[in-house]
Parts: structure tokens; sequence; C-alpha cells
């Protein structure tokens, strides 16, 4: 399955072109399936129906644990890395790994959770978190992964949104010097789902709790009472494997759902190109499983592939900016996965921190999460790979399951802040604002894909109208991605980010509409908007405009009380950067906000607004301008 050579590249790039569907069915061959594929792909864009290797049955589980039973019992699957640099590691070996898979899957069943119910999973980064998510997998249930920093309002919604029947959680998680008191968190959700029957708690921080009978259940308790034997429940290729909630540009997260067959065969598949991963490679994605980046390439697609996964619970900050470095050198890793936020912040702690390690174990560096900008690419480039790691620069989102555009480690070229060229297999394109698509190069437009590939979503849960509007109707018969993109007279694509209300925050997106909404609960405000500005570090800072009924005469504290409900409702992740108080917001005449221009105030760029001519109040741009942040 991975391309080794330029030749092979282009060769595989040809074969896609003249046989699609012969092109994905020839990957599906290397699976362990129950019953192969009666069909390999139905689709339809306008309806967005797509369904891919119909009347096939298999489980992922199978294609990531027992297929490397005999062949790598003893290898590790998962090495974690605690917060604590003094806290043991836990490695867990495939053997190892099966066996707690299968237990927890009894677990499971012993709760009466079954094939096509709902889990939610709210845990730190441990091992236990794999676990779960293997063993939801193995029994057929759906898995939903909630980030662990999202609060008790966050978590609420999306679990009533996807009716999890369990909720599997821990006392609590360590992150730098912080301890998230997740139980507590999950108990406040808990008094507004009626849905959940079951939690499972597992104990981490030994952080004191409460327990409600014949609701609450210890994870060590539940686990010590079961065998490790649990066939895989066969599934069929289209049955739903998870959903992952991802930020809108309305209120309401979007339940996206990923299925089963197609998303296992494109894990492995751009895991094992992108990467270029070798046997025997010790591979580090530093991501969140509560994040896609976390499923497809910590979980799924290093399993797949049959690598030695790192899983780390900490932040590259503590106990110092040398942590990460650390972990390469101690672990000798040889493909490291990381955000341009990280990269950014790392850099600005300065070299002291790098040079003290020994990183000549390192062949692949990745990115992931947002556009990086030149000098961080030039900079990990340099120090952290020595000038001889190729840089992929990966573009993908959760609606696509795994990486769509990217250059290949070694194999195709790389250039500074370009994805570079979609993956053999994928058909992307730029559309232009009258719908067509532009086939020449030297241009910008709207990035899109006019061919299904098999990891794509299928819909959203509970909402296939919202999914179709969201994706399928700005361009109809094209995936529209949501994003921007330039490409170069080389053909290289770079994507020059969303063009939708969804901000990209040190790799997370962020619905506008979810963070306003938290700030609309303070009694003083009237109306909020909220744009991204630039920023060192996180690539983008939030700026939020705010009216308020009477003129906060303490602006510091005002401040801190909108933070507080931006934490309290979405999670610390969104609070804000920039607050400016304003007396009105640049609103067409049909009462739209004109977020181009508050964008342009937000990075200080007031010098050419575009054309304003269809606002209300032209003036109210001037007094906006006048007591920016930037001006003052």
């Amino acid at each position: 399955m991975r391309i080794k050579s330029i030749e092979e590249y282009n060769t595989e790039k040809s074969n896609f072109d003249n046989d699609p569907e012969r092109f994905w069915e020839e990957k599906a061959e290397s699976f362990i399936w129950k019953k192969k594929w009666d069909k390999v792909l139905n689709w339809d864009f306008h309806s967005a129906k797509i369904n891919w290797f119909n009347g096939g049955k298999l489980n992922i589980t199978e294609n990531c644990l027992d297929r490397y039973l005999k062949k790598r019992a003893n290898q590790v699957a998962i090495k974690w890395i605690a917060n604590n640099p003094n806290e043991k590691s836990i490695s867990l070996t495939y053997q190892e790994l099966h066996a707690e898979v299968c237990k927890f899957s009894n677990v499971l069943k012993k709760h009466t959770i079954k094939k096509g119910d709902r889990v939610c999973l709210y845990m730190p980064m441990v091992p236990e978190l794999s676990i779960a998510v293997l063993a939801c997998a193995r029994i057929g249930a759906i898995h939903s992964v909630v980030f662990a920093g999202f609060s008790a309002k966050s978590l609420s919604d999306r679990i009533n949104d996807a009716e999890c029947q369990a909720l599997i959680t821990a006392d609590g998680g360590f992150r730098g010097d912080k301890i998230t008191p997740l139980k507590a968190i999950s108990d406040e959700a808990m008094q507004t789902t009626p849905s959940i029957k079951t939690c499972i708690v597992l104990e981490r921080t030994k952080s004191k709790i409460e327990m409600k009978n014949q609701r609450d259940y210890w994870w060590h308790h539940e686990m010590a009472s079961v065998d490790n034997n649990f066939p895989a429940e066969f599934m069929d290729s289209e049955d739903e494997l998870f959903i992952l909630y991802t930020s809108g540009s309305t209120g309401k997260p979007k339940g996206i759902v990923h299925t089963t067959a197609g998303y296992m065969i494109y894990s492995q598949y751009s895991f094992q190109n992108v990467f270029q991963y070798n046997e025997g490679d010790i591979y580090w994605c530093t991501a969140d499983i509560g994040w896609i980046t976390g499923h497809s390439y910590i979980i799924y697609g290093p399993l797949l592939a049959g690598a030695t996964s790192i899983m780390f619970e900490g932040v590259p900050t503590f106990p110092d900016a040398g942590r990460f470095w650390r972990i390469v050198e101690e672990n000798k890793i040889n493909i490291f996965y990381t955000a341009p936020t990280a990269i950014r912040a790392l850099e600005a702690k300065g070299l002291d921190f790098v040079k003290k390690y020994n990183l000549t174990s390192l062949r692949v560096l990745g990115t992931v999460g947002e556009p990086i900008n030149e000098d961080a690419w030039n900079w990990y480039f340099k120090e952290i790979g020595g000038g001889l790691c190729p840089i992929v620069d990966t573009w993908w989102q959760t609606e696509t399951g795994g990486i769509m555009i990217s250059n290949l480690a070694g194999i195709t070229k790389a250039k500074p802040t370009f994805a570079t060229l979609p993956l053999p297999g994928i058909k992307a394109c730029i559309m232009d604002d009258s719908n067509s698509e532009i086939n020449e190069n030297d241009i910008e437009g709207k990035l899109c894909i006019k061919y299904p590939w098999p990891s794509m979503a299928r819909t959203i849960y509970g909402d296939h109208k919202r999914f179709i509007d969201t994706y399928f109707s700005t361009f109809p018969g094209y995936y529209f991605s949501g994003d921007g993109c330039f490409k170069n007279k080389d053909g290289l694509f770079r994507i020059t980010g969303r063009v939708d209300d969804v901000l990209i925050i040190s790799g997370h997106n962020l619905g506008t509409a979810e963070i306003e909404s938290a700030i609309d609960e303070h009694n003083n405000v009237c109306e909020s908007a909220i744009v991204g500005y630039p920023h060192s570090i996180k690539g983008n800072g939030i700026y939020a405009f705010i009216i308020c009924h009477e003129h906060p005469l303490n602006t510091d504290k005002s401040n801190e009380e909108i933070n507080k409900l931006i934490v309290k409702h979405v999670g610390p992740i969104a609070k804000i950067d920039k607050i400016q108080y304003v007396n009105g917001l640049p609103k067409t005449r049909s009462g739209k906000i004109m977020r181009r221009i508050l964008r342009k105030i937000a990075s200080g760029e007031t010098t050419n607004l575009g054309d304003t001519s269809t606002l209300l109040d032209p003036t109210i741009v001037e007094s906006i301008i006048k007591g920016s942040i930037n001006n003052n």
C-alpha cells in the first residue's frame, strides 16, 4: 500500500485517473473481511449519499489488533508517556492491547451496551481512552469522544445530540501543572442528559469525587470482573464507527459521522504514504484523541499499519519547553507530527531547550491543524530536523477523516507554507464565485473535492439536510471544504484559511456562534461579534467586539466576567484575547454583520476595508477603528 518512489507515485495517480473504483478496491483487498463487498461505490453528491464497499462485513479492531497477534504479539502497539516526567511510562504490546480491549468490551456488554448504541468518552490522554475507543468499535457501539477541555454545557450538548447511553470518564486529568476535574464536570453535565444510564470512571488523579449508586462504576472494579475473550462483532461496511463534533458557523456543533470500512482503508493508506512509515519506526503524533487527528493518527492509522504509536498525556512546555525534545531523544522517535501552534510556542522559548537533546533519530516531520507560516516551517526544518528531515504539511478536516493534500515524505517535493498536492485518490479543485471550476494555475478560490474518497463523512448525526446544506449546496455536485485556496504557477495548493465563521485557534476549530452565545449570557451584553486576528503563537487569536447596555465602568472586571462565561459554556480554549467595547457593529441593511470589516480592524489593516456602501451606518466603522485595541 506504500508508495516508495516518484515513479510509483505517478503510476498510482494514473491508476486512479483511469479507474478510481479499481484503485480503491486494490487498497481494500489487503484487509481482513468476513465477507467481501458486492459493489465498490455508489454516490450522488447532490443528495450527499455515499456508500463504499456495499455488502462488505468486517470489524476494524480485527484489522488493528487480531491480524497482528502472530507476527507482532510482543511489539509495542501504544506507548503512553505521562504528564509528569517522573511517572513511569506504560507500554502495551499488540497482545496486551488486544486483551485489554476485549476485557473492556465485556464491561460494556455487562452494562447492556450493544451494536448501534452511542457511547461518549470524556477522558484524559491515558491508555484507557484508546482501549475504550477500540472496545466500542469491537462491539459495534458508536464512540463519540469529547475533548476533555470542553465545559459541562458543551459535554451535555454533545451527549444529548447523539443520545449517548453511557459516559466513560475519569476522576480527573493532569495537564501541565493543572488538574481538570473531569468527574465533577461530568456530574454537572449528567444533570441534563437523561439518556445516560451508565457512567464508568477511571481513577487517574485520585481526586475526591461523588459516585452515584447504580449509575457510576469504577473502571478497575469493572475490569477485574470480566475475562479477556470477546469475538469481534461483524459490521457492515457502512455501519457507523464514530461521531465527532466539530464547530459550525451556526451555534449547534455538528456531529460528523464516519463509517467503518472506508475510514479504515483510508486511515492506513494515508498514514503509510504521507509519513512514509517503515516497519519498526517509532511514531509520535502529539494531538489529543478528542480531535480527529488523534482518532486517525494516534489510534487507527498507526495500529492498522502495525506501527508503534506514542501517546502523550501532557503539554509541550511542562515542566519546561524541552519536554517534546526529551521525549524524542528518550524514545528515539522517527516520525513526529505536531501543530504549528506548538512549533511557534517552542521556537519562542529559544534554542537552549532544543540543543540539549539528541534529535538525530528523527526522519520525518509533520504539521497539522492549520497552515504553517514560513518562519515556523524554516525553524522546524533547520533546528528540529537538522535540515535533513522532510516536512509534510498536511491539509484535511474532521469531515475528510484523513489527510487529503500533502507532500509524501521524501517522495514528492515540499514547499514552505504549501500543502502541495492532493494524494493519489483525491480529486481536488478550486472554484470561483460563479460556481465554475478554475483549471488554470496561479489563481485563488475555494477548495472543493469533486469525487468521493473512502473516509469522507457520511452525514451530520440526525440532520442530513444540514450536511447537504453545509458541504454540498454551495457548489452543487462538489464537496465544499469551507477553505480558501491558492494554487501557484506550478499547481501546488496553499490553504489560505476559512471562508466561513469558524476560527482555527491553536489548531482547534471553534464556531463563532457558540462563543458569541456564551458572551451574550452576560447581563450587560447587548450583542457581540468575534473574529480571528493573527497571533504569533496560536495562529489566530480571538478578538471580541461587544455592545453593552451600559459601558463597563471597570473593563478588566467585565473582561474577566465574560471569559468566565466562555469557560463555563464552551471551555478554556475559547477565551477571548482582546475585547473592545463598541457602540455598534457594521451591519448591512438586511442586518448581517460584516465580519470582513471586523477582521481587518482586528488585524490592524484599516487602510483598505473594501466596499462599505451596503452598510446601514458607515460611520460605525470609523468609531470602531478609533477605539480599536491596536490603536490604544
